[in-house]
């Protein structure tokens, strides 16, 4: 009875936007930079919290948030790849970047990367695991910074914004925020698994 008591005595909204949007930017940007790191749930998470609450701008803050840390995550890996590849020891930790990714992968991201430029990274932002070949692919091409700035403005906005359209469906099917949570979550993981 202690822990239905407990659960029912849920923080006020203040308490969770407090906590919720930095630790939300927090987990983004971590796990942007850490490219096989599955963030879609947290951002799913965040958006089913978001539908339950009564501020009208939830979503879209949740929205910025998550788009925000995506991007300067995105750049931020971008950056160390091209000051890795630069260094003396560049080419060792390519050849290891390299290694982790499928070599036909690697070869269909660099033609794809070729044949449509930055809309690539659009689409593999949406993809389980599709940035590191194209982010390899890159590199690889040693493509400028602004270039692949233009580039992850609309793929870091197209993600975020899938991801917490499941969360909006998770969250208007259940009363309950953690129901709509664990279906955000379920749903991310077929998501990724196929």
């Amino acid at each position: 009875m202690a822990l239905a008591e407990l659960a029912r005595q849920v923080p006020p909204e203040s308490t969770q936007q407090a906590v919720g949007y930095p630790s939300l930017f927090l987990l983004v940007f971590l796990g942007s930079l850490v490219p096989v790191v599955p963030t879609g749930a947290v951002v799913s998470s965040a958006a089913v919290v978001a539908v339950h609450q009564t501020d009208p701008f939830a979503l879209l803050v949740v929205f910025g948030v998550a788009s925000f840390g995506a991007f300067l995550g995105d750049i931020a890996l971008y950056w160390l790849g091209q000051r890795g590849v630069r260094s003396r020891n560049g080419s060792r930790w390519l050849e290891r970047l390299r290694d982790r990714a499928a070599p036909e992968r690697l070869a269909q991201a660099q033609a794809k990367l070729d044949e449509h430029g930055v809309a690539v990274l659009v689409l593999s932002r949406l993809m389980p695991a599709g940035r590191i070949p194209v982010m390899l692919a890159c590199l690889l091409s040693r493509m400028p910074m602004r270039r692949f700035i233009r580039g992850g403005i609309p793929a870091c906005l197209a993600w975020s914004a899938t991801y917490q359209l499941i969360g909006i469906l998770g969250g208007s099917l259940f009363a309950r925020p953690w129901e709509g949570v664990a279906t955000a979550v379920g749903l991310t993981v077929l998501i990724s698994a196929g």
